[in-house]
């Protein structure tokens, strides 16, 4: 639109016209188009291109225009640019003298100068349009008697003057977040208001501030919120277990991480008369004490799900619900949702039922505690852990065969001091025993995605699918000439391409390769969802698939659960329509992407933390990128992931193969290529930029 308006004020210099003449002449014939024509008239305005004369816009005369741009400072401080939009013109120098109480990303207005300062004419900024950004984060600094806030990020040039009234509780060292900055004419320094403080400079909480505020995920639970938690007592009275099937009596346990703070699902085992094992799969029932429409509820929809920063939880429930209250903690009665299965010797299903609970778990499980028992074929509930592994074995065989594609994706688990600095880290080892819970809930899931998708679309009610669908035509081809310059094969012609992935990935099993080749497959995949339309989960080859199993931590499957007991209670008729739960799964869908980049983060910063103090270190590595620029390496004792730059390699001139994901010297021929295992040299750690540097070792 703005470049159709640019073109036609072009044509015609020094025409005046209204916004409905011009709508008229640019068949704007829509309520759409014609709010896009008048934010393009405002944009062009704001640009300097158009001004407005009574109701009428004009093009400003080039001798008159004054150009606008966003202002980018220099590493060095003590100079910028101005990045000029719809301009052809080069960008423009300004030096400190001329910033005009401009920031670093503010959108400003520059009036050019006669000097040139290399290609780049010498310009001075005259206004302000719009700031780059609204808060500053930075630590609190005591000068006499006057406090100030020295931002955390070096681009931006000033520190802020904080008047004491506007501390808000802050003291020297702490970090903060500044809002409602002002930059007042004769004032050497803006200044602002603290909003936020979070924590001493350093600490732990003060690290999981920055990325929760980052990622705009709230750290604190409302007023509104306390207030309905304060009603909340977690007793169970008569009438509520009068209606529920009453499992108190049964062997009945969770099995959980070693730090697990919220227990949400817990498991039994049976054998029947003849020979087929009760399953029983408990999940704690937080529907029962989160019902919509409340406070509580309201906030755990807003946050989606909670998030695992690195040492810290950002819970989705407060953790009075999420710890206490719902948490299948041992020898407590407590409220759940349990799906009940027969299972034959061959983990088929037979039987079914999906009923509302109470159970009291007999003993809380660490992964560790249940590998050594199976292992060792002795100690507390061998007998029942040992039939529940082999079913789950036979779980995932039959989940191999329907087409289930088994991703390997390495993690990484640190260890920290009193002060959250990491000190060690491991990579974990997926066991049988993490297996074994896995393949429960994905029974589970499926189960009850399965029953309330039974009949056609109309007799089916609404409902949250977890779909995933077929990965993309071209994105196959890429992954099939990758893994082909790695020496392996992919038939894309094959008509079962999931037989195709799983032969890969076990060819690559224990090869320098796998973690490479299975990190390139998932980023072929297209990405899971929830949708309130189901078409199956192409990676689990599951035709029925939904989240049901964590509700302590992810809205969805609480969601699941309100609709499903509400179905079940009055005869299919759902408690949310189809629209309600598209504007669910859509919003959670959206949370769930920003939760997993937070944590990202979280494990980034703590692997530059941990490599900081490692400089000149040699370490092994896996090519895990290969650019124009360089080559990202992957450390393979942490998962540390850092760059080699193309300048740092001197040898010889590379040039960058796109096809076959390679560098390769011009003169020695000598590849670098994706999956290659490389020895690497640690040179530079930048925390604030987030940036690791290697070189290669010959």
């Amino acid at each position: 639109m703005e470049k159709e308006i640019k073109n036609y004020f072009a044509k015609r210099p020094g025409l005046k016209i209204k916004t409905k003449e011009l709508a008229r002449v640019l068949n704007v014939n829509t309520a759409k188009k014609y709010a896009a024509l008048k934010e393009s008239l405002y944009n062009l305005m704001q640009d300097g291109f158009l001004e407005k004369k009574g109701k009428r816009f004009v093009q400003v005369k080039s001798s008159n225009r004054e150009l606008v741009g966003v202002f980018q400072i220099a590493k060095e401080g003590t100079y910028g640019f101005v990045i000029l939009k719809n301009s052809n013109m080069r960008d423009v120098f300004i030096p400190e003298k001329y910033f005009e109480n401009a920031f670093h990303s503010d959108l400003v207005k520059v009036k050019l100068l006669q000097d040139r300062r290399g290609k780049n004419v010498e310009g001075k900024i005259i206004e302000i349009i719009r700031r780059g950004f609204d808060k500053v984060i930075g630590n609190v600094v005591k000068r006499k008697d006057n406090y100030f806030v020295e931002p955390k990020k070096k681009s931006i040039h000033t520190k802020f003057f904080i008047p004491k009234e506007y501390l808000n509780g802050a003291d020297n060292g702490d970090l903060v977040i500044v809002r409602d900055i002002v930059w007042r004419k004769n004032s050497s320094v803006p200044e602002g208001k603290i909003s936020d403080i979070l924590g001493k400079a350093g600490s732990y909480n003060t690290d999981a501030g920055i990325i929760a505020h980052e990622f705009d995920i709230s750290t604190q639970f409302p007023k509104s919120v306390e207030k309905e938690l304060n009603k909340l007592t977690g007793a169970i009275d008569e009438n509520e277990i009068s209606k529920r099937l009453d499992l108190r009596d049964e062997n009945i346990f969770t099995i959980d991480p070693v730090d697990a703070k919220d227990f949400d699902d817990a498991v039994s085992i049976k054998t029947l008369k003849n020979g087929n094992k009760l399953i029983g799969i408990h999940i704690a029932d937080v529907s029962h004490y989160v019902r919509k429409g409340t406070h509580i509820y309201d906030e755990a929809f807003k946050r989606g799900n909670s998030v695992y920063l690195v040492g810290k939880v950002i819970p989705m429930l407060p953790e009075k619900l999420s710890n206490k209250i719902c948490s299948l903690v041992p020898n407590e009665d407590r409220l759940t949702f349990s799906i009940i299965l027969e299972l034959d010797q061959n983990a088929v299903v037979k039987n079914y039922s999906i009923n509302k609970s109470i159970i009291n778990s007999k003993r809380r499980f660490t992964y560790e505690e249940v590998q050594e028992i199976v292992n060792n074929r002795s100690g507390d509930l061998y007998k029942e852990l040992n039939e529940l592994n082999k079913i789950a074995r036979k779980l995932r065989e039959n989940r191999h065969k329907e087409g289930s594609i088994n991703f390997s994706r390495p993690e990484v688990k640190f260890q920290l001091d009193d002060n959250g600095k990491p000190v060690a880290v491991e990579i974990k080892v997926s066991q049988e025993s993490n297996q074994l819970i896995e393949e429960l809930m994905l029974l589970a899931n499926k189960t009850v995605a399965g029953h309330f998708s039974k009949g056609d679309l109309n007799s089916s009610p609404p409902f949250v699918y977890r779909v995933h669908d077929k990965p993309d035509e071209t994105k196959l081809f890429e992954f099939a000439t990758f893994v082909k310059s790695l020496g392996y094969n992919f038939n894309l012609r094959s008509k079962n391409l999931s037989k195709e992935f799983q032969m890969l990935l076990e060819q690559v099993k224990g090869t320098v390769e796998e973690a490479v080749v299975n990190e390139i497959a998932i980023r072929t995949m297209a990405k899971a969802i929830y949708s309130n339309t189901n078409i199956g989960h192409y990676g689990l080859g599951f035709k029925y698939y939904t989240h049901f199993t964590s509700p302590i931590r992810r809205f969805p499957d609480l969601i699941v659960h309100l609709q499903s007991y509400y179905c079940l209670e009055n005869n299919n008729n759902p408690l949310y329509s189809s629209d309600e739960l598209q504007e669910i799964c859509e919003h959670c869908s959206l949370q769930e992407k920003n939760a997993v980049n937070a944590e990202r983060l979280s494990v980034k910063l703590k692997q530059i933390e941990f490599l900081k103090d490692k400089l000149g270190e040699d370490f092994e590595g896996i090519i895990s990128g290969v650019t124009n620029f360089g080559l990202f390496v992957e450390v393979s004792e942490n998962l540390a992931e850092g760059l080699i730059r193309l300048s740092d390699i001197d040898d010889d001139y590379y040039e960058f193969d796109e096809k076959n994901y390679s560098l390769i010297g011009r003169r020695t021929k000598k590849v670098y290529r994706l999956g290659d295992k490389i020895t690497v040299k640690l040179i530079r750690v930048d925390e604030e930029r987030r940036e690791v540097d290697f070189l290669i070792v010959e």
